[in-house]
């Protein structure tokens, strides 16, 4: 529920906007008078102020201005004819929210309403998360291995920069949590954060979704739609998949960047976005320019400030806190997972990462709903025992053989000689043997 101030020097519009806000649960003022309007905002500050922009005591700009002189948080729709709509677009500049055209249905004010009061829902919470993690920045990101320490180093650094920050990494390395993360403990948390996955929209679409259109800019724009740039406006967009993004919009998002403007679909001025760009990747960039899929200065201004998130199977060390976090989450108790289980999934090379991880839990859950979950309830592929790094065996020699396999087999369990004799299918008396043969020390 929203707290409205209908602002309508004509009695009979303001009563009806007023009966038609209540009846949709929220608590509407109308006033006639701009000036009395004032004096109402200074006794309570509405969270929506609905004005019309033309009266006789004060227009709809000036009486704009001042309300947001006394009330910043103020969200300000401003209805206007439609001859009325480049001044209309010049209260945006102003710092109105949106504009509405006259005559409109309840359905088009409802929806507006409803839109403004869902983000400042949403503010709310980001202040609460931000306040919860201020004394532990990144604490929501899994894992204490020196890898992703960095990272959490990282975040804590940008905590009071504007910089543009690129995170690269695989598929399911976490980088729209990282991304979160950024936000969550930046200067622009009570912002919101808008996420967009610039490989998942098909390209005949992607520059509405990001830039939004006005009504009548084609058939079938029947309402005006905001884009991702205008709803992150004083917060954060993410971009994932930034490489995905068309050639056309990579110039468009360049101009963005630089000049901190958008031009809608349809639009015949430009609206001022004040957002902070963070964007993510798992390809190569560097290869993008050279084949000349990327715009190299594009680059160049995403890239101020990058993270680098490492694959899972760099950090086996936190597969098990990863793990415990993940049964929490689906409602297991981390008890629930047996040593021989947990070996399983530490063995396990994860070419999908912590994505796949969450998979797979999933799947054991659903395929042990009660008890213990046992080695067999956890469904892989083809477990990989060594990295992509190790390299191939390059000799015939039988002794110099064993004792590569040997090394390897330590390494994959950091060094546990007992699971290494197991991966072997060798004695743990008869393994010691082995290591004081070829000289490996204790």
């Amino acid at each position: 529920m929203a707290i409205i101030l209908v602002v309508d020097d004509e009695d009979k519009i303001c009563k009806l906007l007023q009966d038609q806000l209540n009846d949709g649960g929220h608590s509407a003022l109308g006033i006639t008078s701009p000036l009395k309007a004032l004096d109402s905002v200074r006794a309570r500050p509405p969270d929506i102020l609905l004005t019309d922009l033309r009266m006789e005591e004060m227009d709809g700009i000036t009486l704009l201005k001042k309300v947001k002189n006394l009330s910043p948080s103020t969200d300000i729709i401003v209805m206007t004819a439609y001859a009325s709509v480049e001044t209309a677009l010049e209260t945006m500049r102003q710092g109105a929210y949106d504009y509405i055209i006259k005559p409109f249905t309840t359905e088009e004010l409802m929806m507006l309403v409803e839109r403004i009061d869902e983000k400042r829902r949403l503010q709310i919470e980001n202040k609460e998360l931000h306040s919860y993690i201020a004394s532990g920045v990144g604490d929501e990101i899994v894992g204490s291995s020196p890898s992703i320490a960095n990272v959490k180093k990282l975040i804590k650094d940008l905590a009071n920069s504007e910089a543009p920050v690129l995170i690269r990494g695989e598929s399911g390395t976490g980088k729209e949590l990282v991304a979160k993360a950024i936000h969550s403990s930046s200067q622009r948390a009570d912002g919101p954060f808008i996420a967009i996955n610039c490989a998942a929209i098909p390209d005949t679409l992607l520059e509405s979704e990001l830039f939004g259109y006005e009504r009548g800019a084609f058939t079938g724009a029947t309402r005006r739609k905001l884009g991702h740039f205008q709803l992150a406006h004083g917060g954060t967009l993410f971009l994932d998949e930034i490489g995905d993004l068309p050639s056309g919009l990579q110039s468009k998002l360049l101009r963005v960047i630089e000049d901190h403007q958008i031009s809608p679909l349809g639009g015949e001025k430009d609206i001022k976005v004040d957002i902070r760009l963070v964007t993510a990747t798992h390809q190569p960039l560097e290869q993008k320019i050279k084949s000349g899929e990327f715009r190299e200065d594009l680059y160049y201004r995403i890239n101020v400030f990058p993270i680098d998130l490492p694959p899972l199977r760099d950090r086996r060390e936190d597969i098990q806190s990863i793990t415990h976090h993940l049964l929490s989450s689906l409602g297991r108790d981390t008890v629930d997972l047996t040593e021989a289980a947990l070996r399983r999934l530490q063995v396990y090379n994860w070419p999908g990462n912590v994505r796949e991880l969450r998979n797979v839990l999933e799947r054991a859950v659903i395929v042990r709903p009660q008890g213990d979950i046992e080695a067999e309830h956890i469904l892989l592929g083809t477990p990989r025992l060594e990295s992509k790094a190790e390299e191939p065996v390059e000799t015939l020699n039988l002794e110099d053989m064993e004792k590569q396999m040997i090394l390897r087999a330590l390494r994959i369990t950091a060094g546990n000689k007992s699971e290494a004799a197991r991966l072997l299918g060798i004695t743990r008396r008869a393994l010691y043997g082995r290591l004081e043969r070829y000289g490996v020390g204790e």
